[in-house]
């Protein structure tokens, strides 16, 4: 994977992860599976509103979906979780570089803005 496509996976998961309704439809299937009318009856929306929920987390890759007669059933993917947790493990790494840079200069300056000794 490119850094582009890599980018591109990182917008998909953060916009799917972004609506407090797919964040809790997530967490329903990551327990276990669910038809997605099972999924639709816990919200006060339409049926289609909550297709299109799970379709933006499919698309994402943090759920996916089987047929099972006529119902659409949908699992949660621990593997894509996981891969946000590391991103956001990234970005706290560069935060905590950049902070820990930000002590190291303040503690090389004087009381009065300047650097020690002059």
């Amino acid at each position: 994977m490119d850094d582009t496509e890599a980018e591109d996976r990182a917008d998909a998961l953060f916009h799917a992860l972004a609506d407090r309704t797919r964040r809790d439809i997530l967490r329903r299937v990551l327990v276990g599976e669910h038809s997605v009318t099972a999924l639709a009856a816990n919200y006060d929306m339409s049926f289609a509103a909550v297709q299109k929920h799970v379709a933006v987390l499919e698309r994402a890759g943090l759920i996916t979906k089987r047929r099972s007669g006529r119902e659409n059933l949908a699992t949660g993917e621990v593997e894509a979780v996981r891969s946000v947790a590391s991103m956001l493990g990234e970005l706290e790494e560069v935060w905590r570089g950049r902070v820990a840079r930000i002590d190291e200069l303040l503690a090389t300056e004087g009381p009065t803005g300047t650097s020690e000794g002059e």
